[in-house]
């Protein structure tokens, strides 16, 4: 596949040059691995530059004798969990057909599948926490899904070999931005292709098809056969199934680039107007048209407004505000929180139904898809009861409503609470209208449970503080608060002791706050 945006200083080579240009990097692969002793870590996600990269990495040490080959090459992949299912399934087929391969050919190759621990997944931090859909502005993502499971892999191998050589398949060509934030990185160049790795000590990065263009990568390999058995035609048939035909790198800091509006990404991704990859399979083939339940779901998260699913305080249960000037115009506004409790039990359920039906409608090789797995769920429940104090644990009684199964926790004495859904119920009843109150009551009773467990109660009463600070107050006399502590704050900036004396005698006549609210929250 061609790419007519490609930058003009990379020329088109003849296939006699990229021949030539291939047996010289296959050299310079073979004298870097023979050199020392530290291991390389091919960055593979499956798509075509990293599938490059590993098969340049595979054929130049296969072309050494045996006794040579004694220098470990991991092969790392990441799987954030919410991969696009399609692109998951081709990755764990392709992984399993390289451990065979490697083990066949006497090759020092070792596949790594590396996940994000079930606090960190995105079902954990949007349903579980309330993060909302990922923005630009608040982008929890990338560092939780990718960085941080590459990284802690990456320094388990210096950890026990001193050093490593990450080979990323990164290239100049992909797109402008890319090949500026490469030229930036030439500094810490010590040969071609080669640089250290500013924000890992004791690594190397080494970029082999850096200066290749899209159209010499599917030269390569529609004709270079697969060293592990892999069919690259099926990767062009995957490709070709998509409009877009970036891949998702493997991320290792906030230097590489993330997905952004990539072939290769997140199902739920809302860093992009539209998952046209998806759209595409969907619309390009009936056989791929069960996935539309996904996709609904990710259209369902991006929203332009999504203020109505969120709490008017941020998670931390301070209200914070901001100045909007719109046309001139200014006006002050409360920061969203998480979402809440309606919306969380929403999102759970969504997802819980799409897994249902995707599992039923799924070609036959694609029927055992997980959406969200046990250990999440688990998780989720866990921050439900134990972070959000929401006693009547509805996951359960959600999971059961749509899946017809029972839901068994894998976590020992989960659910061993002395309240549920019965008393949330009695307890609703009578806090209403006021949720706050129901919250206010809900976060006592779930602290003090919490402590009464534990053998020493040293910090009890200022848990139960901040149960007060966080949430006693309606919204409105919450927003009031904010709005005067940020007039007050502004007043006092400007030395203005009128507007200080007025705004000091309004909170007299008219108290929402107390000089010891105000030393609490600040």
């Amino acid at each position: 596949m061609s790419n007519n945006n490609q930058p003009s200083l990379f020329p088109a080579r003849t296939v006699s040059e990229l021949v030539e240009a291939i047996d010289d990097l296959t050299k310079e692969i073979q004298e870097l691995y023979c050199q020392d002793d530290i291991p390389f870590a091919v960055g593979w996600s499956g798509g075509k530059d990293s599938t490059t990269i590993l098969q340049l990495i595979w054929n130049a040490v296969a072309a050494l004798p045996h006794e040579k080959r004694n220098k470990k090459i991991y092969v790392i992949t990441n799987d954030t969990l919410v991969e696009n299912p399609i692109v998951s399934s081709w990755v764990r087929k392709s992984l399993e057909q390289m451990k065979v391969a490697a083990e066949s050919q006497n090759m020092p190759i070792e596949p790594h599948l590396t996940y994000p621990p079930a606090k960190d997944t995105f079902w954990s931090c949007l349903i579980g926490k309330g993060y909302p859909a990922p923005r630009n502005r608040f982008r929890w993502c990338t560092e939780r899904l990718k960085i941080k499971p590459a990284d802690s892999f990456i320094r388990e191998v210096i950890r026990s070999n001193g050093e490593v050589i990450m080979v990323l398949g990164t290239r100049k060509a992909e797109s402008t931005t890319r090949a500026t934030n490469m030229a930036k990185h030439r500094e810490w160049r010590v040969r071609d292709r080669l640089n250290t790795n500013p924000n890992r000590p004791n690594s190397l990065i080494y970029l082999p098809i850096e200066d290749w263009r899209t159209d010499e990568v599917w030269m390569y390999l529609m004709q270079w056969e697969n060293p592990w058995g892999q069919d690259n035609k099926h990767l062009l048939t995957m490709y070709r199934g998509a409009t877009a035909d970036n891949e998702c790198p493997l991320v290792i800091d906030t230097t590489t680039p993330s997905c952004g509006d990539s072939r290769f990404g997140c199902w739920v991704c809302t860093l992009v107007s539209k998952d046209k990859s998806m759209e595409a399979m969907i619309q390009n083939d009936e056989e791929k048209e069960w996935m539309q339940p996904l996709l609904d779901i990710r259209n369902e998260l991006d929203v332009d407004d999504d203020r109505d699913k969120r709490d008017f305080r941020r998670i931390y249960g301070k209200v914070e505000l901001f100045e909007r000037d719109v046309d001139g115009e200014k006006s002050v506004y409360n920061i969203p929180g998480p979402y809440t409790k309606k919306w969380r039990e929403t999102w759970l359920r969504r997802v819980l139904e799409a897994q249902t039906l995707v599992r039923q409608t799924a070609p036959e090789d694609m029927r055992d898809i997980t959406l969200i797995t046990l250990e999440e769920l688990s998780e989720i429940r866990r921050i439900w009861l134990e972070e959000k104090h929401e006693f009547d644990d509805s996951l359960p009684k959600i999971y059961e409503e749509v899946t017809g199964e029972v839901f068994k926790d894998p976590r020992p004495g989960a659910g061993n609470q002395l309240w549920g859904s019965d008393e949330w119920e009695v307890l609703d009843e009578i806090c209403k209208p006021d949720t706050m109150h129901l919250e206010l009551m809900s976060k006592l009773i779930g602290t003090e449970y919490q402590y009464h467990t534990k053998s020493r109660r040293i910090g009890v009463y200022d848990a139960l503080e901040k149960c007060f600070e966080s949430s006693s107050r309606s919204q409105e006399k919450a927003m009031e608060n904010a709005h005067y502590k940020r007039e007050m704050k502004a007043a006092a900036t400007d030395g203005d002791v009128a507007a200080i004396k007025q705004l000091t005698w309004g909170m007299m006549k008219y108290p929402t706050i107390t000089p010891d609210d105000e030393d609490g929250e600040n």
